[in-house]
């Protein structure tokens, strides 16, 4: 017959198993739900799912058409990360989406690309002529920002210089090719894409207005950044999948062309898209009041109650990652 086990043995094996329990209660919990889009210069952002569990937490990646279409998952609880360009997120904090710009994640990743077939050679000569861009998105505002300072108008209805077509970014390289269109603003690498194809030429890359060069910006909610520990785990994560991109850009490009865009990007196409939207970290508060500002002034994203950058951009969990990776 078998002796009875100890009170002592018998405490031992409870306070395991409830160390188990709040162990992997622990683990449940660190779970970051990340919206993100499909683009070439989003694949640093997408690759933090890849390396989380070595940060200590789980992601979950949710990829959505445009930043805009976010805005209902953040404003239902359903994401706590996401990455977009900066317009989106302005957009998202002026109707009440308790989020915080926390960081920057890439620069640039526009061109103006006009047909072949067409004797569009600058902004002026874009006069009578139909243009293609998504609504709501950096690409509008640049747009936007391009044309104002070329004295040129533009709507989409007829009696303007410019005529707009508004179309998804994945629809605007197919209208170019079928003539609907005489030119977009495109976003990366759809735009490499399509010169590469020779559908089309580059006219210019958008970046001389006060605007510059839009960067994409990473938010996180407030709840999230609240958590500080968590935050800050995801935030040097964020930093160490972004240094390896920049450190070692052939494992990125395989990332990106063979596990993103899943064999349809080519080498040329990435390399393209890749030098005119660079992997970065950085944001800046005054580059988010000024978009907003010009966001304002041109009627884009619809806003009655723009927010002040310096109530909601916070980079100091990125700081402290930037810090730490230093040690």
């Amino acid at each position: 017959m078998q002796p009875a086990p100890s009170n002592s043995h018998t405490m031992r094996i409870i306070t395991s198993t409830l160390l188990s329990i709040i162990c992997l209660a622990a683990h449940a919990e660190d779970l970051i739900r990340l919206g993100n889009l499909k683009f070439a210069h989003y694949g640093a952002v997408s690759y933090i799912k890849e390396i989380a569990p070595q940060c200590g937490f789980r992601v979950e990646e949710r990829l959505f058409s445009k930043g805009v279409d976010m805005l209902p998952a953040i404003l239902a609880g359903e994401l706590d990360v996401a990455a977009s360009a900066s317009d989106a997120a302005i957009v998202g904090r002026s109707v009440g989406a308790p989020i915080y710009a926390v960081a920057g994640f890439s620069k640039g990743g526009a061109r103006l690309v006009a047909r072949t077939d067409q004797p569009i050679q600058s902004l002026a000569d874009l006069k009578g002529k139909t243009v293609g861009v998504t609504r709501g998105g950096a690409h509008e505002l640049l747009l936007a920002a391009e044309l104002a300072q070329a004295g040129l108008t533009w709507s989409d209805q007829a009696g303007s210089d410019v005529r707009i077509i508004y179309l998804g970014f994945s629809e605007l390289n197919q209208a170019l090719a079928a003539r609907q269109i005489d030119a977009m603003m495109q976003s990366e690498p759809y735009s490499a894409q399509a010169i590469n194809k020779k559908l089309g030429i580059e006219v210019m890359k958008p970046y001389d207005t006060p605007l510059g060069e839009p960067v994409r910006a990473l938010v996180m909610t407030e709840s999230l950044y609240q958590k500080r520990d968590i935050a800050l785990k995801f935030m040097q994560c964020f930093v160490r999948a972004t240094r390896m991109f920049q450190k070692h850009p052939h494992m990125a490009e395989r990332y990106v062309r063979h596990t993103l865009f899943k064999g349809q990007v080519s080498h040329d196409d990435y390399e393209a898209a890749i030098a005119n939207a660079p992997y970065s970290l950085d944001l800046s508060e005054s580059h988010i009041q000024i978009t907003t500002d010009l966001m304002m002034k041109y009627g884009i994203g619809r806003m009655t109650a723009p927010p002040r950058a310096q109530n909601w951009v916070k980079l100091d969990v990125l700081e402290e990652a930037k810090r730490l990776e230093k040690e």
